[in-house]
């Protein structure tokens, strides 16, 4: 079957936008070709800094035949009407249309069959909107065209045929640049052009042009070539995902080589070192032993004759300039003490609402203080930790690398003779700022942290200023997940209503949910354990959603839920009728007629009694194993009671029992909040 190719050859493509693009233009041409009527078998996309290439294999030759009916008017219609019929269906007829009967009389069918159209012939078609409408983040218009393009387009190549025979070329015009079958190799390397027939041509044949297609192989070239060149001289790659992700979209034909800087740099954080060379320049750093060295992997687009010497030198020279800033920020720093670095934040504005940066810290320092005692830290230590926590927002270094706030505050704290926990506080303080960020575990940290982001979370809630949709300009669902992480992580039992007021605990319960729904737990479970009331505990919150998701996954907590919800709707339609908190209170044992009305009357006191003194040994297992003995009782009784009795007081009597395996299940979770 034939295979179509598309190469779309530009100036250079953002790298951060490569990606996209590619599985854009993969879905866009594949939609157009399967609305068309031509299935295929498969579809790859590809990026370079100046081309997105697709390969779609499997295709037709020609767009199936296809069978159209249009019911028309009855028979014996007037005339106008079915004039239009004729002319909407393209007949000159009625006698070209056929009589179809059915039971409210006989109509006029017109059927139209339409031959598929060659699948070359359609794609011409299709590409040229394809192109124009593509969704690019950002654009530009040049010359006196109208297209719209990341960069200026420069040519484009489309070819449709099979293996076994010379591929045509799919004509089309786009803004004035004609489709055809040439294309271009490497700028600088092999700038000229050449023909291309199919993919398995293309591959090789840019290839030869110094230009390696997927990205993920030039990602791979990266990799191994900085490894093997780092391990020949004794050291080890930083590695890096996204920067390497990102340097293998600045180049078509990878290059890699070493470079160096003077070592007197390294008096710099190594942050800072990693975060100019990584920005700037688009380096990784080495080290030696878990130090950093005064080398760097650089990765250049071309084969240079002088074997990258200039390329190396050039980059060296960019890379001192710029560790020569960072060194004289970081120098300037160091004599400056910050306590006296701190006094400043008293002229930055947090929020217009909430006060300056150095009312925050007040406000932090007290609750850090607070927190202390019930994580097990040192609460002079958490109170000075926080004074200092926020001091590196106005040095020089963290001016100009923001990156490195907290540890710059980390290693000056470490200089002017600040406890290892005073500074390890300053820069763990932020943690975690994301999923994949590491918990802070040491007690003045864990104090740290959570003050910080507390008071952030109750700052915000207190002036209305609340995520709303996707919108989240301070980062509250951050800020909230990472309390939770490290409330979790550390089985800190705290209680979150001494702090926060039951909205703000019910956005704790949303994250909770996000949280243990990422680590495979219901979300209703957790809505059935917050809906009992005062449950701020977010450690128990968790065991009890836990042992409840345990109990729900066996055939007595099936069979228990099942029944329990019989008699919730039972309740439900009699309450209804009867009035809500009809059938409150202890059901009389002296009515019972029935051993299935004893026996689960038995089985209620006896589950709720074990349970509520596990909950209060916050052994939730137990707990739930003791409904598990309800399940048997509460079948027999729906299986040989008559609940709605004709005598209204055996009715509710039975009705009361039903109210009390409701209130009974209670004591470890509410039922009714559980789907499912």
């Amino acid at each position: 079957m034939p295979d179509l190719l598309l190469e779309l050859l530009s100036e250079e493509i953002p790298a951060r936008m490569q990606a996209r693009a590619a599985e854009d233009l993969r879905k866009l041409v594949t939609n157009a070709l399967v609305d068309a009527g031509l299935t295929y078998e498969g579809a790859k996309a590809f990026a370079t800094p100046r081309r997105l290439a697709l390969t779609v294999q499997g295709l037709p030759g020609r767009q199936p035949d296809r069978r159209e009916e249009r019911k028309g008017p009855r028979v014996g219609a007037p005339e106008g009407a079915l004039a239009g019929f004729l002319k909407a269906a393209g007949l000159s007829s009625i006698e070209q249309a056929k009589v179809q009967h059915d039971p409210k009389g006989d109509f006029y069918i017109a059927v139209t069959e339409k031959p598929g159209r060659p699948a070359a012939e359609l794609i011409a078609e299709i590409m040229p909107g394809i192109i124009r409408s593509f969704p690019w983040p950002k654009s530009m218009r040049w010359g006196t065209g109208t297209l719209r393009w990341v960069r200026p387009l420069q040519s484009i190549l489309c070819t449709f045929g099979t293996a076994n025979e010379d591929p045509e070329m799919v004509p089309f015009e786009v803004d004035g640049i004609v489709s055809g079958n040439l294309t271009r190799g490497h700028r600088f390397l092999a700038p000229g052009e050449f023909t291309v027939k199919r993919f398995d041509d293309y591959v090789p044949a840019l290839e030869k042009a110094r230009v390696v297609l997927d990205a993920g192989r030039r990602r791979e070239i990266i990799l191994n070539d900085a490894r093997d060149l780092a391990f020949a001289q004794g050291l080890d790659l930083v590695e890096d995902d996204a920067l390497l992700d990102e340097v293998a979209g600045l180049v078509e034909w990878p290059v890699v080589l070493i470079g160096s800087f003077d070592e007197s740099f390294l008096d710099v954080p190594d942050e800072v070192i990693r975060t100019t060379i990584r920005v700037n320049q688009k380096c990784f750093v080495l080290r030696k032993n878990g130090a950093l060295t005064n080398k760097f992997v650089l990765v250049s687009n071309i084969e240079a004759k002088d074997g990258g010497v200039a390329v190396v030198a050039g980059n060296q020279r960019v890379v001192r300039a710029r560790l020569s800033d960072a060194k004289f920020f970081w120098d300037t720093d160091r004599g400056v003490r910050l306590d006296k670095r701190a006094e400043k934040l008293a002229t930055i504005v947090f929020h217009e609402k909430l006060g300056t940066q150095a009312e925050r810290v007040d406000r932090i320092a007290a609750l850090a203080r607070e927190i202390a005692p019930l994580v097990g830290a040192d609460a002079d230590m958490a109170e000075r930790s926080a004074r200092l926590a926020k001091a590196d927002l106005v040095t020089e270094t963290v001016g100009e690398f923001p990156e490195v706030q907290g540890l710059a505050g980390h290693r000056l704290a470490l200089l002017q003779g600040e406890p290892p926990e005073v500074a390890a506080a300053i820069e763990e303080h932020y943690k975690p700022q994301g999923p994949g960020d590491r918990v802070p575990s040491a007690p003045v940290s864990i104090a740290v942290a959570l003050a910080d982001k507390l008071d952030t979370l109750v700052g915000f809630w207190a002036i209305d200023e609340k995520p709303t949709g996707s919108k989240d300009p301070y980062a509250l669902r951050r800020a909230a997940l990472g309390v939770i992480r490290i409330v979790l992580d550390n089985s800190l039992r705290l209680s979150m209503l001494e702090r926060v007021n039951a909205d703000l605990l019910a956005f704790f319960a949303d994250r909770l949910k996000v949280q243990l729904r990422e680590q495979g737990a219901r979300h209703d479970l957790v809505d059935a354990v917050f809906a009992l009331g005062g449950q701020d505990d977010l450690v128990l919150v968790t065991r009890r959603v836990e042992a409840l998701g345990a109990f729900l996954g066996t055939e007595d907590g099936k069979n228990l839920l099942a029944g329990f919800r019989r008699a919730a709707n039972i309740l439900k339609a009699e309450e209804k009728r009867d009035g809500e908190g009809a059938f409150e209170g202890a059901p009389d044992a002296a009515l019972f007629q029935q051993a299935e009305e004893n026996d689960l009357y038995a089985a209620l006191d006896h589950a709720e009694s074990v349970a509520r003194e596990a909950v209060q040994r916050e052994a939730f297992g137990e707990a739930m194993a003791a409904f598990a003995q309800v399940r048997r009782p509460v079948d027999a009784f729906f299986d040989g009671v008559t609940v709605n009795h004709e005598d209204p007081l055996l009715r509710a009597n039975r009705l009361k029992l039903l109210a009390r395996l409701r209130a009974a299940t209670r004591t470890v979770a509410d039922f009714t909040r559980i789907e499912g």
